[in-house]
């Protein structure tokens, strides 16, 4: 898709070249590479008055790399946009957006903590919610939870598993009352 309805411009000349977009469920989602990030975010608030931050997340997609998404909107009228980029799993770093959204700055704690990118720029990247001891990045697909490492999980993990010598015994059925 080259245009959206609410947009000036086509995707293309707004967000450059390489930007791609669909619009679906009254949100514009565009794509831009990771060297687009933070001028596609002065475009949506500059030229398209999204200046209303909403978040920010990751999520690790095995094969492709981490896909970090900024959902902003206009208010008058209600315009969103998700804009989507992806950064690959062992170069996991963006720019940081604090510069154009300050209420980023939360966000990319948040992501960083959760899936390891990195926000270059960003003015205090520490810990939010997990204690500065924690180790690894709990959100990644690669993290192994501790709680399945020490006592093995107690229910069915593959159709008709639990099925046989380990599964106990029925309950009895209930009858309707009356």
């Amino acid at each position: 898709m080259t245009e959206a309805g609410w947009l000036p411009a086509p995707v293309k000349e707004l967000f450059g070249a390489e930007a791609t977009a669909d619009e679906s469920y009254d949100v514009l989602t565009v794509d831009v590479p990771p060297a687009s990030w933070i001028t596609a975010l002065e475009t949506a608030r500059d030229r398209l008055g999204c200046t209303y931050f909403d978040w920010l997340s990751a999520v690790d997609e095995p094969g492709l790399g981490f896909r970090v998404a900024a959902h902003v909107a206009a208010l008058g009228p209600v315009r969103r946009l998700l804009l989507r980029t992806t950064v690959p799993h062992d170069a996991a770093t963006l720019p940081s957006a604090v510069s154009v959204y300050a209420g980023a700055a939360w966000h990319e704690r948040e992501t960083h903590e959760m899936f390891g990118v990195t926000f270059e720029g960003h003015p205090a990247l520490h810990h939010l919610l997990l204690p500065d001891t924690f180790e690894g990045h709990p959100l990644r697909k690669d993290f192994v939870l501790a709680a399945r490492v020490a006592k093995a999980w107690p229910g069915a993990k593959e159709p008709g598993e639990s099925a046989g010598e380990h599964a106990g015994p029925k309950r009895r059925q209930m009858l309707p009352p009356g």
